[in-house]
């Protein structure tokens, strides 16, 4: 997953011009083109958000925004390839999120897949469910 970190102008509610929306649509396109996209959007700001508190069994909802810029995310990209090192081109193709093309930052992590646990019942469902990879 290549996460784009939000920054003060996503988190304000910028919208991003023609330009780099030309630019996204085609890194997306490659992506298609190269059979690896399987998801990716923008997120509205964290002022629309919410967050849900855990305390053992108690929870409670926090609604956004929230301070932090650096530790939120303004948007995302899934893709499926082989390798890191295939995530690695990839990533580096991204284009700069940032509005004013100034500075910005993504973070590339890995999903875990069913096959990253130990087998069981209950992984079975999430399985049967469509969860989690094949």
């Amino acid at each position: 997953m290549i996460i784009v970190k939000a920054t003060k102008d996503s988190e304000a509610g910028v919208m991003p011009g023609e330009a780099l929306l030309a630019e996204m649509a085609a890194y997306h396109e490659e992506l298609i083109k190269a059979g690896v996209l399987l998801d990716g959007s923008g997120l509205q700001p964290s002022a629309k958000g919410w967050r849900i508190r855990y305390d053992g069994d108690k929870r409670s909802v926090i609604d956004g925004p929230f301070a932090e810029t650096k530790e939120l995310i303004a948007g995302y990209t899934l893709i499926q390839v082989a390798s890191r090192e295939e995530a690695i081109e990839w990533a580096r193709r991204f284009p700069n999120p940032s509005i004013d093309r100034g500075r910005a930052e993504i973070e590339i992590r890995q999903l875990f897949e069913l096959e990253d646990f130990e087998p069981s019942e209950t992984l079975e469902r999430f399985r049967d469910m469509g969860i989690g990879g094949e």
